[in-house]
């Protein structure tokens, strides 16, 4: 019931977008009036440009790798995601103060495309960076999430017009200006007195798009019990349930994080870094010392390739672990 009702909400939505399209482009081509036409329909294809869904990309702070740079990461990517049952990514980024691993598709074409966070990683057993990435592909939306997720991006926008307008800092700056050199507060301009009822209208109208904001976020398929099941028997395909457990204790708890930035601050390399924290790893509850923690989907050796692949990219982001909070 809650999936169809968002459905039903997300689809409104996106026909009512869809319907600035084509009112714009019908006002240009059957209005007798020319030049009121043109403008009257050039801004109704405007407004549907602004409120279209936001397709899937990048973050602007991610680095995309070459396959040829990185064969061992794409490999055991495409492993690991052919276990979980999602498609190959086509793309692997990797971000310098990211804390996760994130799995999304891009443009049009709905390219699949990985996002792996440094510091995590960089202190990840071979056994737990599986897990990362099984969680990541698992967590991958649906067509049904795409369309809600789409919808809520439009009222989104919606909200930031209606209800974020405020008035031009420089603006303000420029009145307090002229009223200070005259000596007493100048009487409200018409650009301020059209500025306060373009607020007023805003705030009106923006009101019933937070609500259905509001409502559309709690009948989403993300906070579904049933989703979250199904994100977990992905998360299944590939690894065990202590596994999640172990990478979601550490995750939480970012018990990983202080040790890292300690090291830092201690001027210990990269290498140095990443050793202890693979000691961590192999630390058993009675303190004894194991074999490094391996994975049928990517072995211990296959990871310290990994590590090589990545050393220039670890060198830069180890520069800004401190910021990492």
């Amino acid at each position: 019931m809650r999936r169809s009702a968002a459905l039903v909400l997300s689809l409104t939505v996106h026909a009512l977008t869809l319907g600035f399209f084509v009112l714009g482009v019908s006002t240009v081509v059957n209005s007798s009036a020319p030049l009121l036409s043109w403008l009257l329909g050039i801004l109704l294809v405007a407004i549907g440009v602004l409120l279209r869904p936001r397709l899937g990309r990048l973050p602007a702070d991610a680095e995309v790798l070459e396959p040829a740079a990185a064969p061992m990461l794409f490999g055991v990517s495409a492993r690991v995601a052919d276990e979980v049952g999602v498609p190959r990514p086509a793309k692997v980024a990797v971000m310098d103060l990211a804390t996760a691993a994130g799995y999304v598709r891009l443009g049009v074409r709905r390219t699949p495309a990985l996002v792996v966070g440094l510091p995590l990683w960089l202190t990840l057993s071979p056994r737990q960076r599986v897990t990362l990435l099984a969680s990541a592909y698992a967590s991958a939306e649906t067509l049904d999430g795409l369309i809600v997720a789409g919808a809520l991006s439009t009222l989104g926008e919606w909200r930031h017009t209606l209800l974020g307008s405020e008035p031009l800092s420089a603006r303000r700056e420029a009145d307090l200006t002229m009223a200070m050199s005259l000596g007493a507060w100048s009487p409200s301009s018409s650009y301020n007195a059209a500025g306060v009822l373009g607020r007023i209208v805003g705030r009106v109208l923006g009101w019933p798009v937070l609500v259905l904001e509001h409502v559309l976020r709690r009948l989403a398929p993300s906070g579904d019990p049933r989703a979250a099941a199904r994100r977990r028997a992905l998360m299944l395909r590939a690894v065990s349930e202590d596994d999640l457990a172990e990478l979601e204790e550490l995750v939480a708890g970012r018990s990983y994080l202080a040790p890292m930035q300690a090291a830092v601050l201690r001027g210990e390399s990269v290498e140095e870094i990443r050793q202890a924290a693979l000691t961590r790893s192999r630390l058993a509850d009675d303190g004894v010392l194991t074999s490094a923690p391996g994975s049928r989907l990517l072995e211990a050796a296959e990871s310290a390739v990994i590590d090589s692949e990545l050393s220039r990219h670890y060198a830069r982001a180890a520069r800004g672990f401190g910021l990492i909070s």
